[in-house]
């Protein structure tokens, strides 16, 4: 998740405010007396907030365009979006992989191919640690000072902002990620990683320590050497800035295993940091599939540290590597299913709006989704009937459409995943009080879910869904 949190909602810009669904445009005014936080970043001063979903040359011919169908997914403009790269980033080129294999990555609103990208594995993974290796150990970047790497991320920030439509583009056709969302937050908050840490680069400081007579004490930072991250799906641009911006920064070079199902626009900052200045070997990406690409991260002997985001079942595993390899250090980010409890003295308005927020922001695609939610008696139905009414209102459908409110869920697997805990919840007890059903003729769209009368032994209580899914429960 970004960073930059505020809890002024009352005092966000109107302009702001309208981008935003209608849900929660209609947030009440007042502060919330708990803590409560919407998640806001910042737009570049020079990006403007007009919204054109034509390319050039679209607008130039003044032609007709593609229009979605399905629901709330007729009579918008879509774009013709552009894939540039699809090979692998290594020493600073784009190279085939080893075996000259290539995997599909589809379109979610479609279920369609959209491109085909060299699919790497432990051979590449080898040619992509050796080429960091050298970068580090005897290449300029760990020995630039903290100014001059910062002023070359600083122009690599400049850059995404040049580019943040077409790099917002790719993460809706990718992930389905809603392009307004991507123009507005999830691009111009990946420029922003990259300043804050470019920013902190020239003040890494170590100690002065008082010692013993005749003695002198300090501690000095240094760069750890070759960083291994794997990135997830869910926020491709934002998770792979919030790895790559710190290592880069204290003089790091890196190695990244984007997810299958969303490489492209890892694959477009791979194109962006050689045109900045990042040396060759600094920043290396490799697509490919976890059991492969990731476990030759994890387990690589000349990796210094690993930083994953992604499931708890797949941490366990990398943390293994990581031990029987070289005992690297790890940072990981995994699963969670996170409560939101809601007493009956609440403002039931402004709770049933940030509850459905918390749910179905991104699809439910986020680790951090409030989606079981205890009730207090006194409202119980009040807060189920409101909830109700407001998934209901929710448009689900292509996320280049400015009126949808829920985009596709990443891939059939993710789809097929959450359309089971949807019938798993059913034959368990709970009761379906809106949505589980697909919707659209094609793609991986899926109704915003309520379930109540939920026991916290069922499945969709206790397991990671992942998907637009709400569990509702009673408490005294």
């Amino acid at each position: 998740m970004p960073p930059f949190v505020s809890s002024s909602w009352p005092l966000l810009p109107s302009t702001l405010k309208s981008l935003l669904p209608p849900r929660l445009q209609a947030v009440h005014p007042s502060p919330p007396t708990q803590a409560i936080y919407l998640i806001l970043l910042p737009l570049p001063r020079s990006h403007s907030t007009h919204l054109s979903l034509r390319s050039p040359a679209q607008r130039r011919a003044g032609g007709a365009m593609a229009v979605a169908n399905g629901s709330g997914g007729k009579g918008f403009e879509v774009p013709k979006v552009e894939v540039r790269f699809t090979k692998l980033f290594i020493n600073g080129q784009f190279v085939d992989a080893v075996s000259g294999k290539t995997f599909e990555t589809r379109d979610p609103r479609t279920g369609e191919v959209i491109a085909n990208i060299a699919e790497g594995d432990k051979a590449d993974v080898d040619l992509a640690v050796k080429a960091a290796r050298e970068a580090f150990d005897n290449g300029p970047w760990p020995r630039m000072t903290g100014y001059e790497r910062g002023r070359i991320l600083n122009k690599f920030a400049d850059l995404i902002d040049q580019h943040i439509e077409e790099l917002a583009m790719l993460d809706t056709v990718d992930a389905g990620k809603l392009f307004l969302v991507g123009k507005v937050r999830d691009i111009p908050g990946a420029a922003h990683l990259l300043r804050y840490y470019a920013g902190a680069a020239d003040k890494i400081h170590g100690e002065t320590l008082k010692m013993a007579q005749r003695m002198h004490g300090y501690t000095l930072k240094e760069p750890v050497g070759v960083i291994g991250h794997i990135v997830p799906w869910n926020y491709p641009s934002t998770m792979f800035f919030f790895k790559v911006s710190p290592a880069l920064a204290a003089g790091c070079a890196v190695v990244v295993k984007p997810a299958e199902q969303t490489p492209l626009s890892a694959l477009f900052y791979a194109h962006l940091s050689r045109e900045a200045g990042v040396p060759d070997g600094v920043l290396n990406v490799v697509p490919g599939f976890g059991p492969t690409a990731g476990a030759a991260v994890a387990a690589h002997m000349d990796v210094d540290k690993l930083s994953f985001t992604g499931s708890t079942e797949v941490g366990r595993l990398v943390m293994k590597a990581a031990a029987e390899s070289n005992l690297k250090s790890v940072s990981l980010e995994l699963g969670g299913k996170s409560p939101v409890i809601v007493f009956d003295d609440a403002d039931l308005d402004m709770a049933v709006n940030l509850v459905n927020f918390a749910t179905y922001t991104n699809k439910g695609e986020i680790c951090v989704a409030g989606t079981r939610i205890y009730v207090q008696e006194g409202i119980y139905d009040a807060f189920v009937k409101k909830a109700a009414e407001l998934a209901k209102k929710s448009v689900v459908g292509d996320p280049f459409n400015p009126r949808v409110n829920q985009g596709p869920q990443v891939d059939k697997d993710q789809y097929e995943k959450v359309l089971k805990y949807i019938n798993i919840g059913k034959r368990e007890g709970a009761t379906l009080v809106t949505g589980g059903k697909p919707c659209g003729d094609k793609g991986y769209y899926i109704e915003p879910t309520i379930f109540t009368d939920v026991k916290d032994d069922m499945s969709i209580a206790q397991d990671e869904i992942f998907g637009p899914v709400m569990a509702l429960m009673k408490f005294k």
